[in-house]
């Protein structure tokens, strides 16, 4: 595997390596076929600092992302980092909220526009629990009725409120945000997420769901939180991918 020394850019040992998990992760989500054109967005939060994080530069692909190319920006939208680069105003809106006001649940977001998501958010249903991994998040997502592109901070207290307790946020008619304490995290939960709606866009394709009874989902549950402690929240997942990526391509690392 390929290895990063030392930082390109002048920063932290934490915020360097930060850098490199946010760039891998776009790369992640460029080779799932999870990019959207330069549109959508990656976040996390700087480590150590306040109300800073970072997010992808506007105007490139995400197999363009690379360490030192994120913008670093404040809750403020000011850019503080050395990146010169834009950032689009819709993503830094929905995730500079998040980032703001959640706390460390928030700390790694995602928001996408992927099909069979985009798909299941807008079904009047939302996520049924139509197969095991649709199971794994019932009773454990927020639902946001569309209000149009999220430029307005004033939506930010109604996108806070339908989230609830929850780390997953089902924009209807739009796509889901995703989140977590750690990138890892973010990336597993969306991976599994991904999974249970392009199920579930096949299974109701075929008409006659066979829907799993409230009972066995919470035994279900129960159980699969025991199995994903094994895994380190994602971690084992993640680096997987990482390893995946860089037999393809290392130039995330720079």
């Amino acid at each position: 595997m390929a290895t990063q020394l030392k930082p390109s850019i002048e920063c932290s040992k934490e915020e360097w390596q930060a850098r490199l998990d946010l760039a891998a992760c776009y790369r992640i989500f460029d080779h799932l076929g999870w990019g959207e054109s330069i549109y959508n967005h990656i976040s996390i939060k700087v480590p150590g600092e306040e109300d800073t994080f970072l997010i992808n530069p506007f105007g490139l692909l995400y197999d363009e992302v690379t360490a030192s190319n994120l913008v670093k920006i404040d809750v403020e939208g000011n850019n503080v980092g050395p990146s010169q680069y834009m950032v689009n105003k819709a993503g830094f809106t929905q995730h500079a909220y998040f980032h703001k006001h959640l706390g460390a649940r928030a700390d790694a977001i995602c928001h996408v526009h992927t099909t069979a998501t985009m798909a299941v958010c807008s079904h009047k249903d939302g996520l049924m629990p139509t197969n095991f991994y649709a199971c794994n998040f019932q009773g454990q997502i927020g639902y946001h009725d569309f209000e149009g592109v999220t430029v307005r901070e004033e939506e930010g207290e109604r996108l806070v409120e339908n989230l609830g307790d929850h780390t997953i946020l089902m924009l209807r008619n739009h796509g889901p945000v995703v989140m977590d304490k750690t990138i890892q995290g973010m990336f597993v939960k969306m991976w599994a997420l991904q999974r249970a709606c392009e199920i579930q866009v096949a299974t109701l394709g075929m008409g006659n769901p066979n829907i799993v009874p409230q009972e066995v989902v919470d035994v279900h549950q129960r159980d699969i939180s025991v199995m994903q402690s094994q895994g380190g929240a994602g971690v084992f997942d993640f680096e997987a991918w990482k390893r995946k990526i860089d037999r393809i391509d290392t130039s995330w690392r720079d």
